[in-house]
């Protein structure tokens, strides 16, 4: 999908149980390894709290984020291609559940920007 458009980035977090320990490089080699994942990963963060990163910040407080907190790894938010939060799921949904709501997304065009 990623010749329509599609970009996955990954922000490991250590807030849940401890389930992201080691570094960022260490994070990196075992998810690739476990997973054979090949999207972009980012240095470790934090979602939650007075250090959760500015970024996290703004997806919470959009509409679709609902300023609540992040109650687990693996919580995903979904952007058009303008930029906008258009979907939030939560881990418990699988990634097959909400597939429909990313092809309707790459289905957009860009040109509907403003």
């Amino acid at each position: 999908m990623g010749d329509q458009g599609l970009s996955i980035i990954a922000f490991p977090c250590n807030q849940f149980l401890w389930q992201e320990p080691g570094t960022d490089e260490e994070i990196k080699e075992r998810i690739h390894d476990k997973y054979g994942i090949t999207f972009q990963m980012m240095h470790k963060i934090k979602v939650n709290g007075r250090d959760a990163i500015d970024i996290y910040k703004w997806l919470k407080s959009t509409p679709v984020g609902g300023d609540r907190k992040i109650k687990w790894n693996f919580t995903n938010f979904l952007l058009d291609r303008c930029g906008n939060v258009r979907y939030r799921h939560e881990p418990s949904e699988r990634p097959n559940e909400w597939k429909q709501d990313v092809i309707e997304l790459l289905s957009e065009s860009a040109q509907d920007c403003q």
